[in-house]
């Protein structure tokens, strides 16, 4: 979400900040490099120190700053004092409040607030709105009255120059050769969500925003993760739910990456996780762990995961048995379409798993196969058995790759049941279990 800053200024705030916007008062846009260095005064003009670092309270859409961090001349320790007690801003200069100097403190951060240059500046972060992951190359505030409020993060190239004081030169230069300037490259804070960890507890830190990152569709969470450096990736999947952890996992192409991430998990975590993944994916995880991870994984798991996965681990790499999963409905030729319709309300197998429902007998033979539509607009009284195709195409679980996707060539199924030499129904194949087993 890049845009210059003429076209930011001309953009309408969000609704929250408005109101601040519109109140009396400075209002003034400057960014962090501009400030970082000044020299703090006290009162009566004498140095305390330079600035530091910024220290801002999460928690709103655009958080105010908290409190200055100063440098002491020759001193390890950092000090901080709060934003309050700062007079004006004015010249090169930070001048602070009579007395201020009595109020100074060791730094303190806790969860809840972010150190500018500490935690954000040359930090990845993630772009929730772009889905992608940006390095912060500046900050840009807003003074609005006596308040200094975070509003954009910069990842541009201007935001690189700026620091390094070379900026006028250099818009100068392509100015007058080129036409041409560089332009603003800047991300709403409402947009980011940043990656710092607390250096005691180990958490991230939570943007007031920071939930929208659950809004993301999975597999670009999976590109942001796969874009992440592995001590930002490690505690970002950390953060994410159960549901959300597996869900992303399916989406990534990179098995060790995979394994690395669940790896990261604590066992009772990443039992749920596998247990929440479909039987297949699950199981192509797992064998991507070591024998003694994997079998620890395994016992924690409950009984109908770990007896599907288990199942599966049997079969050969290649084979159809290795891409199969066990989420699939299948119910008794003596049942209704009635009784069809319910076992769909109560399913949460994937959308890809339920195109069609399976018809066996009381052993578990497979006899025929219906349609969701043709369910729908039948009599709900009606036995399945009268409703059925018997005309059945399927395929045996040690019968290879491309034995499979021939079939899905040919007949442009959805799904395609996999049956063992007895003709009992032990999995079936997705369109799209077949299309990543055989781009892989």
């Amino acid at each position: 979400m890049a845009t210059t800053a003429t076209e930011m200024l001309e953009k309408p705030a969000p609704p929250s900040a408005e109101k601040a916007l519109e109140g009396p008062g400075l209002k003034m846009f400057i960014y962090f490099s501009a400030l970082q260095g000044r020299p703090v005064l006290g009162a009566g003009g004498r140095r305390i120190g330079k600035l530091a670092d910024l220290k801002v309270k999460l928690g709103e859409m655009f958080p105010k700053m908290s409190a200055l961090v100063i440098k002491r001349r020759g001193r390890k320790k950092l000090l901080e004092i709060d934003w309050g007690r700062i007079e004006s801003l004015n010249g090169n200069k930070i001048v602070l409040t009579a007395g201020a100097e009595d109020a100074l403190r060791p730094l303190d951060v806790n969860p809840q607030e972010l150190l500018l240059k500490d935690e954000l500046l040359d930090k990845q972060v993630v772009d929730t709105f772009g889905a992608k992951i940006e390095r912060v190359n500046d900050i840009h505030l807003i003074a609005l009255n006596r308040d200094l409020h975070l509003v954009h993060v910069d990842f541009g190239v201007r935001g690189i120059v700026r620091r390094l004081g070379l900026l006028r030169a250099l818009d100068s230069f392509t100015s007058f050769f080129f036409s041409y300037r560089l332009p603003e490259k800047l991300i709403s804070w409402k947009y980011v969500q940043p990656l710092a960890a607390d250096l005691r507890h180990k958490d991230l830190k939570l943007n007031v925003t920071a939930r929208r990152i659950t809004e993301l569709h999975p597999s670009e969470l999976a590109d942001i993760l796969e874009e992440m450096d592995r001590a930002n990736r490690s505690r970002l999947f950390q953060s994410l739910g159960v549901e959300m952890a597996a869900d992303t996992l399916e989406e990534m192409d990179d098995s060790k990456l995979q394994a690395a991430l669940i790896e990261s998990a604590s066992a009772e975590k990443a039992s749920d996780i596998l247990e929440e993944m479909a039987p297949d994916e699950a199981t192509d995880l797992l064998a991507d762990l070591s024998e003694g991870r994997k079998q620890n994984l395994m016992r924690t798991m409950e009984k109908p995961s770990r007896d599907a996965v288990e199942e599966l681990l049997k079969f050969r790499e290649g084979t159809a048995g290795s891409i199969m999963t066990k989420d699939f409905i299948a119910l008794s030729k003596e049942k209704t379409i009635g009784d069809a319709i319910e076992e769909f309300k109560k399913t949460t197998y994937p959308l890809e798993c339920v195109s069609y429902l399976y018809v066996t007998d009381s052993k578990g033979f497979l006899l025929g196969v219906s349609t969701v539509r043709h369910l729908l607009s039948s009599d709900r009284a009606t036995p399945l058995k009268k409703l059925m195709n018997t005309h059945l195409i399927k395929i045996g679980p040690e019968e290879g790759i491309e034995d499979v996707a021939r079939l899905f060539r040919k007949y442009k199924f959805m799904a395609l049941p996999v049956v063992d030499a007895q003709n009992i129904l032990k999995g079936i194949i997705t369109l799209k279990d077949i299309m990543e087993a055989v781009m892989d």
